[in-house]
C-alpha cells in the first residue's frame, strides 16, 4: 500500500483489523528511511508523511502522533530497497 499526503509518500504492508477505529491507520516507527529518486520513500518510514517540527527546543521530540493520509493500492514494481547497502567508500589518494 502507498500512504500520501502533501508532505511526501511512503510504502507498507497493510492488515486490516478490527483493533483500529474506522479510518485510522497505524504505521509503527523503526524503519530506515530509504528515498528513491521519485521520492517515494520504500521502507515504509513514517518520517516521510509527518512533519519535521521538535516539540520544543529543549526535547526536539515528536511535536504529533498524528497526521492525515490517504491510502491507496499501489500495483507498480516494488523498489529496490537500499538502506541496508553499505556504500561505496573512496580512499583519498596516497
Amino acid at each position: 500500500m502507498e500512504i500520501y499526503n502533501d508532505r511526501g509518500r511512503c510504502l507498507t504492508a497493510a492488515d486490516i483489523s478490527d483493533a483500529l477505529m474506522q479510518g485510522v491507520l497505524r504505521l509503527s516507527t523503526g524503519a530506515w528511511f530509504d528515498q528513491a529518486a521519485d521520492g517515494l520513500e520504500a521502507h515504509g518510514n513514517p518520517n516521510a508523511v509527518t512533519l519535521d517540527v521538535g516539540a520544543s527546543g529543549l526535547s526536539q521530540g515528536c511535536s504529533a502522533q498524528t497526521c492525515l493520509v490517504q491510502l491507496a493500492r499501489f500495483d507498480a514494481a516494488i523498489p529496490v530497497i537500499n538502506a541496508f547497502t553499505l556504500p561505496i567508500l573512496v580512499s583519498e589518494p596516497a
